[in-house]
């Protein structure tokens, strides 16, 4: 009966996992993390870590941790072929760190405040959290299934906990999964995402990664509570570029630890001074030195980077080395090791040398912390930097930067220095890069308070005050940039029918107040979309105030209601131009196949239907166009938009925005953006043009030239047009172009004559460029106490060398404007290249030891060129001089492999690195789910002795649960190499290209027949198409291989119009040139049918009342260039079955005409179309293919203009 109530007594008891501290305990522990894919026959990697620990009591609710027989091992091979194996070095440096005393709190269960050495690093303090997080747990007897909130290792996340009784030993066995997906607090640091929106209906079709937890424990019951007898825990997360469920990179981590004895007693440790570390939570290292992808010893890291930085730009002194990019990598780490003073003494000893300099400037701004900031505070106060120097380096550094609190501060001091407000360039630059800097910093915390942005909001109440439009205008763009929501007041008194008194501002003020809307609207969406519509509504504005009003609605991503009411007004707009920018937005969005836009493509349809009747047709140059994709598998999508904005009163459009978006896990990135706005130029050409006619033809450039003679009424003080470019949704550019900088009458002086002049003199320019483009970081908590970490890097090295030299005859020209009737040559030589390295890690990255999944992707590019050019601009004459290539080179190449890497400082020399697809897949044996691909093709010309050799090597190893993942999993090697042709008699030292115009001719609505007439290879006749007297030719360009005796071969391509305002008369004659001359190739309008290539487009047949399109095309191949065809024919009828099965095509073995070729493509709904592609053996077909965009506006369109015809 005594050891039932003691029994009964132990479960009461066991509500809490307990440690006396009179007793001693000793356990065995073992933790280790694997990296892979979990296939077999691949390759992974992994760290093991093994001791032995002994928790002794200081008092009732502190303990000290002692940890012994300390033994890491790496593990980097292939799946079971491998095993891990000890390193002695780093193992002897983590049990130093490891063997010195930790004090902990245990109460109630859970550890509380951990203390240790002040020596003692972060890093070994994580791992002492793993260990310690096995005794931190809620353990109930009753209920037997819970769940709680609350803190653990990985922040405060849910847990879920089940609990059982061992019948046979009494322990208790408890079950904890923990939702470290969903934590309300996450041990969690994520970097260089802030640009990128996150998007939750993205996220609501796929996962791109998900995390598990898991912990068992046998407890056994004592009189104190519950003693942990042992405990596994086991983490895996599940990684991929795509979709977790189309395959996905893993990472298991596990750890075990079993109770080895218990003693009595035993007096515990001196563990002396020791300080106060943090609780359980995992407590993320400032890890900015720790690039995943780099294991360097820091020692002396001022020397190594001087010694670094020379090396790199004497490697890309004449042209880009690719083999040493990746090197920029490792001086990042090493600079942001030191400190403020080493900065300075490498300034002193690097500025001396122009290419040392340069890539110390840009490279330090990578350091991204407030050493950068000092480190230029002193350079404008000395003043020993150029402004150009200053812009370039002030850009990427504010950037770059990290988003807290006293950055923000130091940027606002930088912003104010005289050296800034001394140069336009360099102001305009500042303000725009701080403005970059405070959206960054808002979106890691929230709210953000208004101070940030103070600054701005001044300058913008400055400008408006006192009238000037330079600060009102940089002021607004640069708080578009920051995106503050408590900008928003300061920008609506820029807003006619916002502002609380009249608004007295220019048009394009009003635009660019609207526009510094984009990014706040979504952050404060309800606010922006009542101002976009009061601003839409107003009709006292500028058509493209209202146009911009609307673009800036859509991106608060309004409600049916919002854009029901939309529609309403619009279903009552006169303006034709403003009606006609709305409904083609509409319809775009309504098309829109991305997940950000599903619901609002769906408002937008029900606003098409009532607007389609009134708008439908209507097409001007304000207008909308948009095509986007997205790929549920993949989770990746992209959309380009293309925006005109303007009114009647200018026939060019006022402004013009060009937009690219890229979606991928789970964010929309903004790609690049451009802008331009015509500003005094729409007021020189007006609502119409006197005799343009819009064909383009001749008289069409001689109407635009006529209004062009009036270009002295333009205003001097203000620009013709500006330009503006943002990258990542911030504005990083803007200029305004004056009007003396084009002005044919301008004299000598200036800028563009002093470029000029430079260039009679001779012009000797080197340029290169480290740019770090991406690094985007993700660190969080494992149960191991190690962080992991998912990594993108991006980096481009570009190099430019030009050596050029002009002349100029007469060389008397006084005024820009004398140059159109001179003689012109330029002799230039150099290189221009860059060379792209992407990288993607997954994998323990600290500072002892790397660990993962690697995939390396490099793509360099190489340009060389030599060419001498003569232009006549008054008589429309360019003539090209190119010497025949004599030596190979890479034109452009791409590789790429995803690697199991290792390393660790203890040897950091010596990193290791196995292919993922496993090196015995070269050899070719016939083992399942291998592929690969791998040719070389070239073609030479003995004519202009040069060739084109295109190389692959693609090598991938699949399975069909794991597509798309499986897509990059392997080696690829594409490569386009230039190389020296085939030398024969009629080859050339060099060729030569000449390029003749008299006039442009539109050629939209001709309709061609191509005719060939051989003098020798067939007996063909044909009555000359030609009038009898031979018209003067449009356009004629030559490609002549010239040889030292000046023999000729090469040919002639001249096209003809006739009939001047007719260019369905237009003709082409395509000649070879040279004493081996032996045809022409004739396209002219239908009179000889014997060879033909058709295009036809009509109305498919169907009972729905819709536009459909049919496309027919037909080539007859064995008559027309029958030796090109016939080998171009053998290559398509080889590798068409292939690429149709790829992109899901069907195939059957319908036998069809011999000789011909046809495609149909049917539109058989307005997103998708039928293709049937008919060969001579077979004939392949896909039904339901989708478009990126609507066939109905096309069909519309033609539909008018054959009635029209």
């Amino acid at each position: 009966m005594r050891g039932l109530v003691f029994f009964f007594c132990c479960l009461v008891a066991l509500a809490n996992l307990t440690l006396n501290h009179r007793k001693t305990y000793e356990y065995k522990y073992e933790g280790e993390v694997k990296f892979g894919s979990g296939k077999p026959n691949r390759a992974e990697s992994g760290v093991r870590i093994q001791c032995n620990i002994k928790i002794s009591g200081e008092s009732p609710q502190v303990f000290i941790l002692q940890v012994s027989d300390v033994t890491f091992a790496e593990l980097n091979g292939i799946t079971g072929k491998s095993d891990f194996s000890q390193c002695p070095k780093l193992s002897q440096r983590i049990a130093a760190q490891l063997a010195k005393p930790f004090k902990f709190e245990h109460i109630n269960g859970h550890v509380r405040q951990i203390q240790a050495a002040p020596d003692v690093t972060e890093t070994t303090i994580n791992i002492v959290r793993g260990m310690l997080s096995f005794f931190h747990a809620t353990v109930k007897t009753s209920p037997t299934v819970y769940e709680l909130e609350e803190v653990g290792i990985h922040g405060m996340c849910p847990n879920n906990y089940a609990t059982e009784i061992n019948k046979q030993t009494n322990n208790m066995n408890v079950t904890q999964v923990v939702d470290i997906d969903h934590c309300r607090i996450k041990a969690a640091m994520q970097n260089g995402m802030a640009f990128a929106v996150l998007d939750k209906e993205t996220k609501q079709r796929g996962e791109s990664m998900i995390s598990t937890v898991q912990y068992l424990y046998t407890i056994q019951p004592t009189e104190e509570g519950g003693m942990v007898k042992s405990a596994y825990a086991l983490e895996q997360q599940h990684f991929s570029p795509f979709n977790v469920k189309g395959g996905s990179f893993r990472m298991e981590a596990k750890k075990e630890m079993v109770l080895i004895r218990v003693s009595e007693g035993g007096k515990p440790a001196n563990v002396g001074q020791l300080q106060n570390r943090g609780d359980i939570v995992h407590k993320l290292v400032n890890s900015n030195a720790n690039i995943p992808l780099v294991m360097q010893d820091l020692a002396e890291p001022k020397a190594k980077a001087i010694r670094m930085i020379k090396q790199l730009a004497e490697d890309h002194k004449n042209q880009i080395k690719k083999e040493t990019t990746e090197d920029t990598l490792k001086v990042y780490q090493l600079l942001r090791m030191l400190q403020d003073r080493d900065l300075d003494e490498m300034w002193v000893e690097l500025a001396r040398n122009n290419e040392h300099r340069r890539f110390f400037l840009d490279m330090v701004a990578e350091i991204n912390d407030d050493r950068v900031l000092k480190f230029l505070h002193k350079r404008f106060i000395s003043k020993d930097v150029s402004a150009n120097e200053a812009v370039q380096t002030l850009l990427i550094a504010m950037n770059h930067l990290q988003p807290r609190a006293e950055l923000v501060e130091k940027a606002k001091e930088i912003m104010n220095m005289e050296f800034i407000k001394s140069n336009p360039h360099l102001w305009t630059a500042a303000m725009f890069s701080f403005g970059s800097l405070v959206y960054k910093y808002c979106a890691y915390h929230s709210p953000c308070p208004q101070a940030a942005v103070q600054p701005l909001l001044n300058l913008a109440n400055e400008g408006l005050r006192n009238h000037n439009e330079t600060k009102m205008f940089i002021a607004l763009r640069a708080l578009g940039n920051a995106g503050h929501p408590g900008s928003i007041k300061t920008i609506t008194n820029f807003l006619p029918g916002v502002a609380a008194n009249p608004v007295d501002v220019s048009c394009r003020v009003q635009s660019a107040a609207m526009q510094a809307l984009r990014l706040t609207a979504r952050r404060d969406p309800y606010s922006v979309q009542e101002i976009a519509l009061k601003v839409f509504l107003q009709k006292n504005c500028a058509p493209e105030t209202n146009m911009m009003a609307i673009m800036v609605m859509f991106n608060t991503k309004p409600s049916a209601a919002l854009v029901s009411t939309l529609t309403a007004h619009l279903e009552r707009e006169k303006d034709i131009h403003l009606a006609s920018f709305a409904y083609s937005y509409l319809e775009n969005i309504a098309r829109s196949k991305t997940p950000d836009n599903h619901n609002l493509s769906i408002y937008c349809s029900l606003a098409m239907k009532s607007l389609a009747a009134k708008f439908g047709r209507l097409s001007y140059n304000s207008r909308s166009f948009r095509m986007d994709m997205f790929d549920d598998d993949l989770l990746m999508g992209t959309s380009a938009s293309f925006n005109m904005l303007g009114g009647p009163t200018s026939v060019l459009p006022t402004e013009i925005i060009s937009q690219q978006k890229y979606f991928a896990i789970g964010r929309i990135m903004k790609l690049m953006e451009f802008g331009i706005r015509s500003e005094t130029l729409k007021q020189l050409i007006g609502p119409s043009i006197p005799g343009f006619k819009g064909d383009f033809s001749f008289s069409d450039f001689q109407a635009i030239y006529n209004v062009l003679k009036n270009w002295e009424s333009l205003p001097n003080d203000k620009p013709i047009i500006s330009a503006y470019s943002r990258l990542s949704g911030q504005e990083f550019f803007f200029v305004n172009i004056q009007k003396d900088l084009l002005d044919p009458s301008a004299p000598k002086g200036t800028p563009v004559w002093a470029a000029i002049e430079q260039l009679q003199k001779g012009l000797s320019w080197h340029w290169t460029k480290p740019l770090l483009n991406i690094e985007a970081r993700l660190l969080q908590a494992t149960t191991l106490g190690l962080p992991v970490e998912i990594a993108k890097y991006y980096q481009t090295v570009t190099g430019i060398t030009i050596n050029a030299k002009a002349a100029i005859n007469p060389p008397q020209a006084q005024h820009l404007g004398d140059l159109i009737n001179a003689d012109i040559s330029l002799e230039s030589e150099g290189v221009v290249g860059f060379t792209k390295d992407f990288w993607i890690f997954h994998g323990i990255n600290t500072e002892l030891f790397q660990c993962g999944s690697e995939m390396k992707s490099k793509a360099p590019v190489e340009l060389p060129m030599k060419l001498s050019a003569k232009i006549n601009v008054g008589k429309r004459v360019l003539e090209l001089d190119m010497p025949a290539c004599k030596n190979e080179f890479e034109l452009i190449s791409f590789s790429s492999n995803l690697y199991a890497v290792s390393r660790n400082i203890g040897d950091p020399e010596s990193p290791k690195r196995t292919p993922m697809i496993p090196d015995e897949f070269n050899s070719q044996q016939p083992t399942p789910n291998n592929w690969w691909r791998k040719a070389n093709m070239c073609a030479k010309s003995s004519m202009y002795g040069v060739g084109v050799c295109v190389d692959y090597d693609i090598r991938r190893q699949y399975f069909n649960n794991e597509y798309p993942l499986y897509s990059i999993m392997g080696f690829t090697h594409a490569a386009i190499r230039v190389v020296p042709g085939i030398h024969s008699k009629f080859s050339a030292p060099y060729a030569q290209m000449t390029f003749m115009s008299c006039f442009f001719t539109h050629m939209r609505h001709m309709r061609l027949l191509l005719l060939n007439v051989f003098e020798d290879f067939c007996n063909v006749t044909c009555a000359s198409p030609l009038p009898a007297t031979a018209p003067q030719p449009v356009v004629s360009i030559k490609a002549i291989a010239m040889s030292g005796n000046q023999n000729l071969e090469g040919f002639d391509v001249t096209l003809y119009n006739p009939s001047e305002g007719d260019t369905l008369k237009a003709q082409m004659i395509m000649s070879h040139i040279g004493d081996a001359a032996n045809w022409k190739m004739l396209v002219l309008q239908p009179q000889c049918k014997p060879y033909k290539i058709s295009v036809m487009a009509a109305a498919a047949q169907s009972p729905a009342p819709r536009f459909d399109i049919l496309i027919t095309f037909s080539t007859n191949f064995l008559e027309m260039f029958f030796v090109l065809m016939d080998f171009i024919h053998s290559r398509m009828e080889r590798y068409i079955p292939g690429m149709a099965l790829l992109y899901g095509f069907n195939q059957t073995s319908e036998s069809n005409a011999n000789q011909e070729v046809s495609a149909s493509i049917v539109c058989a709904s307005s997103d998708s179309i039928d293709v049937t592609i008919k060969l001579p053996k077979y004939t392949v077909f896909r039904q339901a293919v989708p478009l990126p965009f609507s066939s109905t506006s096309f069909c519309v369109e033609n539909t008018e203009r054959n009635e029209q015809a």
